[in-house]
């Protein structure tokens, strides 16, 4: 006789199979897409030659991978250190109601959508102070990046074993360097895949940088100035009415979706450590 809880077990088992499968043929029917319509656009000029103008068939997408380049080194240079200090300051500090005050703060900001980021910052920053530009953009990315490392980073800390900071504590270490040289340095390939964790996620980052980038057709590399990014090339492209720039729009997104998979599995690599 089938028992109940043979039947429940069955079900489910039923269940986390079948949604592997639906997960799986999604993500290789995207994934399949984009690389079999995305490979045909790929060549050198691709990767190394400006835009034509509009309707001239030609070119590449340089400026946009520059201008992407450009964001992610400016927005994680403003992220990790933020992140690290908060995350060192909530592992530090006691149960505290500025504590708590923070963590509700960082989940908050952590699960705003992408385009109130960008909608702040062209408020706050793009409207009354610089106009559009790559350090605009990397603001507005950056308050994406932030809360997930700040998560991450604390998580990261706390799995360090207490006998190793008793240890420094002991030999009469100041705290500063037990926390820099002892508590960090053991998080740091945690740390480091908590990094390539953001990363991933605002390098495909489109409404943020409509509203603060805006994007160029040329090679800008003075942040002050408007720039273009991967994210914000497809989008355009995509939604023009020229069979070339669809067809970069493709390879470019190829390009996107081969970096995403990289990051994710750098990520697996260094998190195993």
């Amino acid at each position: 006789m089938v028992s109940t809880k043979d039947v429940k077990d069955s079900l489910l088992n039923i269940f986390a199979t079948l949604s592997f499968t639906v997960v799986m043929i999604t993500l290789l029917l995207i994934v399949g897409t984009t690389i079999i319509r995305g490979i045909k656009a790929i060549n050198l000029d691709f990767f190394f030659a400006l835009p034509n103008p509009p309707g001239q068939p030609g070119g590449g997408i340089l400026n946009a991978i520059v201008g992407s380049l450009i964001l992610v080194v400016i927005s994680m240079s403003i992220s990790i250190p933020v992140a690290l200090a908060v995350a060192i300051y909530l592992y530090r500090s006691r149960n505290t109601g500025l504590k708590e005050l923070i963590r509700v703060a960082n989940g908050a900001l952590g699960g705003t959508p992408s385009i109130v980021a960008g909608v702040f910052v062209y408020l706050v920053v793009v409207v009354p102070i610089t106009g559009f530009s790559a350090l605009a953009g990397a603001l507005a990315l950056s308050f994406l990046a932030t809360p997930a490392m700040v998560s991450i980073f604390e998580e990261a800390l706390k799995l360090v074993p207490h006998e190793i900071l008793e240890a420094a504590v002991s030999l009469g270490v100041e705290d500063w360097k037990v926390l820099l040289f002892v508590i960090v340095r053991e998080a740091l390939p945690m740390i480091l895949s908590g990094i390539l964790i953001a990363l991933g996620r605002i390098i495909g980052e489109t409404a943020p940088l409509i509203f603060t980038a805006f994007g160029s057709p040329s090679l800008n590399l003075d942040p002050t100035q408007p720039t273009s990014a991967l994210p914000l090339l497809i989008y355009n492209y995509a939604m023009s009415p020229w069979k070339d720039w669809q067809e970069k729009a493709w390879g470019a997104a190829f390009v996107l979706t081969i970096l995403e998979l990289l990051i994710y599995l750098l990520s697996r690599r260094i998190s195993k450590r």
